[in-house]
């Protein structure tokens, strides 16, 4: 297989953001399937729809539109008792609609809290539990690496709170396409961090590059990185910022010999740079991000077992 043939798949789906991102908007913009304003509501989903769930937890709640908690679905207090648990939602992110947790959630949900599928795949199981589908499947993708799919979630849930995403459109069309620096193809170690709702970005960007790269990936509140992990900022190591900047931290940065990215880019056009750099990094590796290594597209759990 040619190093070009390596993640087909993933660069088709990853170039292809900005019109799917576009689309998604329209669809938020006519569609009212999400909690009301003011609902307090719980997020849940695995992987890569943990860390969008995460971020759209955070711009939920900054927007002023209610209390919103994001959970691993493995690791989701929905049926406790007590006061502080009592969610009027959930809201479930899942690109193939088959993943084992998400689904044991909302059938022990179905008739006692309204529930939301954002789903790629409008065939799976998941219609028959969830009181509302929300159907991306113009999203959906063949790469087990996901790209277009979460951030297209995250556009349409972003869509909801009348957050205007025009500027990652518009940003990420050069993201996807521009070339990779050959110091980014080489860098040893890559951190990621974020703030507020890019913290779910930064996570994100840390999960592509593992999967796809089998590399050394770290991520973090922007703000704790200076709590520890900044220690292994090193030459031939690469720091990358989502948002705003902490003060301070280009300057803490500038001693420690590693490349810092921070640009004026909107955050997702930036996630959507990194699949670029993620694709081609594992291309010069001869890795193919469309089956890594240990992964399927869907973790399916034999109850059996």
């Amino acid at each position: 297989m040619s190093e070009n043939t390596l993640g087909a798949f993933m660069e088709e789906e990853l170039v292809s953001q900005p019109d799917v991102w576009q689309r998604a908007v329209q669809q938020a913009r006519a569609e009212d399937l999400l909690p009301a304003d003011g609902k307090r509501i719980a997020v849940i989903g695995c992987g890569t729809s943990w860390f969008m769930a995460q971020s759209y937890a955070a711009a939920r709640e900054s927007a002023g539109k209610g209390v919103t908690d994001a959970f691993a679905a493995s690791e989701a207090f929905l049926n406790s008792n007590s006061a502080d648990r009592q969610y009027d939602a959930v809201v479930a992110i899942t690109r193939s609609g088959t993943t084992t947790e998400v689904l044991e959630i909302l059938a022990e949900l179905q008739g006692i809290v309204p529930t939301v599928a954002i789903i790629g795949d409008t065939t799976s199981p998941i219609i028959e539990l969830a009181d509302a589908v929300i159907g991306l499947q113009y999203a959906d993708e063949r790469s087990v690496v996901q790209t277009r799919f979460a951030t297209t979630a995250l556009v349409y849930l972003l869509t909801s709170l009348d957050i205007d995403v025009q500027q990652a459109i518009d940003d990420a069309r050069d993201a996807v396409s521009a070339p990779v620096p050959q110091e980014l193809l080489d860098a040893e170690q890559f951190t990621f961090l974020g703030t507020g709702w890019t913290v779910g970005l930064a996570h994100e960007a840390g999960l592509k590059m593992r999967e796809a790269v089998q590399g050394w990936t770290e991520s973090y509140p922007a703000m704790e990185y200076r709590h520890g992990p900044i220690s292994i900022a090193a030459p031939g190591r690469v720091t990358w910022l989502f948002g705003a900047q902490p003060e301070g931290l280009d300057a803490d940065m500038a001693v420690t010999g590693a490349l810092y990215i921070h640009t004026d880019k909107h955050p997702l056009a930036e996630l959507a740079r990194v699949h670029k750099v993620t694709l081609e990094r594992a291309r010069v590796r001869g890795l193919n991000p469309d089956l890594p290594r240990n992964l399927t597209r869907s973790v399916i759990l034999d109850a059996s077992a």
